[in-house]
């Protein structure tokens, strides 16, 4: 059986968004907001917030529980400091939470108790079949 560890992230992510465009739509505030403080401008393409969303889902299978703070620094980047060195940045906080409570209320994650976000079985098998159909 193929896994999320045996294909290509990025096919992945695409295909997994797609199925996630069905379940949820994209808060009204997405087409505004920028992904992190590193950012100079808001995300180009109509369905960044699946894509996030996938990647977030795809994040928390291969890296076990994981919280809003911990996804933060994952997805953050280098912040610009102009003549200054740059420093990292983290992610927007708010486009993480949302994502997730999302993803839980399809029913793909659920709450760990101090540990943050962890898989349900139908996430995991939700990303194997999609890991199926991508390999």
């Amino acid at each position: 059986m193929t896994t999320v560890y045996d294909v290509k992230a990025e096919p992945l992510i695409m295909e997994v968004a797609d199925k996630l465009e069905d379940d949820f739509e994209a808060p009204e505030w997405t087409d505004y907001v920028k992904t992190g403080s590193d950012k100079d401008t808001p995300p180009q393409q109509e369905n960044w917030y699946h894509i996030r969303s996938a990647a977030i889902l795809r994040r928390i299978y291969t890296d076990g529980p994981l919280g809003v703070s911990k996804l933060r620094t994952i997805f953050g980047g280098n912040k610009n400091n102009g003549h200054g060195p740059e420093h990292h940045g983290k992610a927007s906080g708010k486009v993480i939470r949302t994502a997730l409570q999302n993803l839980e209320e399809a029913g793909y994650l659920e709450t760990e108790e101090g540990e943050g976000r962890k898989l349900t079985d139908e996430g995991r098998s939700f990303l194997d079949e999609k890991s199926e159909e991508v390999a």
